[in-house]
Formats: C-alpha cells, sequence, structure tokens
C-alpha cells in the first residue's frame, strides 16, 4: 500500500515540469497522511488544460451514504480498480495525477520491529502517482473532493522492503491518463505497472515518520 508520503516541491517547479499555468500556492509536505490534503492535477472540464488542486486524501465515492468509507479507500489495486465498484466510475473518467517527491514504506526487520524507508526518484524530481478523485456531496453542507492513489505489485527494489507500491506514471503517459474522454480500459491498464527499479532510489528514514503529526524536514532525514 501506500499510506504516507512527502511533496517539497515549490509550485514554480511543478508548474514548470508538469506544465502548468499559474498554479495555486501550498507550502511543503514532509509526511502526508490519509484525510489530509494532497496536491493533484487533473483536467479543467471548461478549458481542457491542466489544473492543479487540493484533494482530501481518501476517496468517497458519489453514491456513499457515509464520508468514513474514505478511510477504506485511501489506495486502490491496480489489479482490479476498474471493476471495484468504489472506483470504477472515477477510473473511467476522473483521474488524476497526485504530486510526489518522496513516499515512505516500512520494511520488517527482526520479529516486529519495523524501519521506515523513503522512496524516490534517483533524480530527486518530483513525479505523479496515479490516481483517481471524485466529488461527494453530502445531505447538507458543503461537496467533497477526494482522492485515492493506485498500487501495483513491487518492483526489484521495492520486493525486500513492501508488498505493494504506489503506480509512478512515466511522463509519457499523463496525458492519456488524465483525459476524461479516453476510456479504453485495457490501455489504462496497461499504465500501471511498476516504476523501473533503476530510476529509484531508497534509504532508511528516523521513527520521527511514524507519527503523522511531525511534518518537518527531519522526517526526510537519512540514517546510517
Amino acid at each position: 500500500m501506500c499510506g504516507r508520503f512527502s511533496q517539497t516541491a515549490s509550485p514554480e517547479v511543478i508548474a514548470q515540469q508538469f506544465e502548468l499555468i499559474d498554479p495555486p500556492l501550498f507550502n511543503p509536505r514532509y509526511n502526508i497522511a490519509p484525510s489530509q490534503p494532497v496536491v493533484a492535477i487533473r483536467i479543467d472540464p471548461d478549458t481542457t488544460t491542466r489544473r492543479l488542486v487540493q484533494l482530501r486524501w481518501g476517496l468517497i465515492p458519489s453514491w456513499a451514504k457515509d464520508p468514513k468509507i474514505g478511510s477504506q479507500c485511501i489506495n486502490a489495486k491496480a489489479e482490479t480498480v476498474a471493476a471495484t465498484p468504489s472506483f470504477q466510475s472515477a477510473f473511467k473518467k476522473r483521474r488524476c495525477l497526485v504530486i510526489a517527491t518522496g513516499f515512505y514504506e516500512w520494511q520488517r526487520q527482526q520479529g516486529s520491529l519495523t524501519q521506515p524507508m523513503c522512496i524516490g526518484l534517483q533524480s530527486k524530481r518530483p513525479f505523479a502517482f496515479a490516481g483517481l478523485w471524485e466529488h461527494w456531496r453530502p445531505a447538507e453542507g458543503e461537496p467533497i473532493e477526494t482522492c485515492t492513489i493506485i498500487t501495483t505489485e513491487p518492483n526489484d527494489l521495492m520486493a525486500p522492503i513492501h508488498t505493494r507500491m504506489p503506480v509512478i506514471l512515466a511522463p509519457t503517459s499523463y496525458d492519456q491518463w488524465l483525459d476524461p474522454t479516453f476510456q479504453n480500459t485495457e490501455t489504462l491498464n496497461r499504465l500501471l505497472r511498476p516504476y523501473p527499479s533503476e530510476e529509484l532510489t531508497a534509504y532508511p528514514v528516523r521513527p520521527l515518520v511514524n507519527n503523522p503529526r511531525h511534518d518537518a524536514p527531519q522526517c526526510l532525514e537519512p540514517v546510517a
């Protein structure tokens, strides 16, 4: 699964890398947890251009009666996402890029001990998780826009760390993934594959990241 990640790139860097115009300002985040806002890119239906938005992590299907279902929908499995009721509508026409600079997984050590690991690109550039988003309207109050991150089987780097990894999309896939008019399930599923191991790096970090209340640069510092 993917249950924690960071996004420390500036709005200017993200705008340049993801071809955005006038993105809103936002603060760097070092330890993003479910139920918190994340930075994402989707297609603006009015202009058909890429737009940067903030979505709450934990997808609430449009048909849900209780928003608490979002806590169970922080991730969607690539193998079943197209057929899972909570995700199938969003998979067809509400896909997004969730922007990150790293993600955390906990590698099991001896006994019950775990070692938090930070994984990111060798280039240290921001990247995009394959995400889905939804618009949920409660009986009373303001609508909520939420998202989930798609996971897949691990690559060779991730296999000793965890049994799953988030889908990191290649830049050449962005246009197709974001296009709400493109609904070829077979083609979309082919995009949901493990990212090449040789382009990633992983290193141990302090247990500080175990607590989502810790959101500081120290979360990313490597340990010996």
